[in-house]
């Protein structure tokens, strides 16, 4: 069984997403500290559908206290911390029964210095960067209500391109991300069906 850990989400449909995906695939899911919403949230429950009730989910205060209450440390080999900002991809990495696939929030995505003292345990998703992905950036301005050209959105730590009103950006949503990374560690386990 795999654990799908979120540190600090934001958007409840996110998450909500992410629960259906952990429940059809037998995995546990982790919500590390403040969350951007509450738990009783109708989107969080609405993406969740009906699985929401079935799901084994856990909240935690902080990083420190999920740590301790899994029998972790900081550069544990079953920890895999998914961020933009590691060599490592999702799919060089080796993936075993019991490991936690760990996603910071939707805004800045991990800590910097939990990426720091964990740099071993990075990996990342490949995408294409933005200048090449974005060659409609006016009309996605103009679709969150904003007349701006592709310099004008703000960029996040990470260099994605952010409506600050509307948490788009321009790489992966969380819930794409923790699926594309969660489904090669289940092939790489023989998960039923694969």
């Amino acid at each position: 069984m795999f654990n799908v850990v979120l540190f600090e989400p934001e958007i409840p449909s996110n998450t909500g997403n992410i629960g259906r995906t952990c429940v059809v695939t037998g995995s546990r899911l982790h919500l590390i500290g403040l969350l951007g919403f509450s738990l009783g949230d109708d989107m969080l429950r609405r993406a969740g559908l009906g699985y929401w009730h079935s799901l084994d989910v856990t909240t935690y205060a902080g990083w420190e206290e999920f740590l301790a209450q899994n029998g972790l440390g900081e550069t544990d080999e079953r920890l895999h911390l998914l961020t933009k900002k590691a060599r490592k991809t999702y799919a060089q990495a080796t993936y075993a029964d019991g490991d936690f696939l760990v996603f910071g929030k939707e805004s800045t995505g991990l800590p910097e210095e939990l990426l720091a003292r964990a740099a071993s345990r990075c990996e990342r998703i490949p995408m294409l960067p933005d200048a090449t992905t974005l060659k409609d950036a006016g009309e996605w301005a103009a679709r969150v209500g904003r007349e701006q050209s592709h310099e004008a959105l703000r960029q996040d730590v990470c260099g994605n391109f952010v409506d600050p009103d509307d948490y788009r950006i321009s790489a992966l949503n969380l819930s794409n991300s923790a699926a594309i990374v969660l489904y090669e560690a289940l092939r790489q386990t023989d998960f039923q069906g694969m």
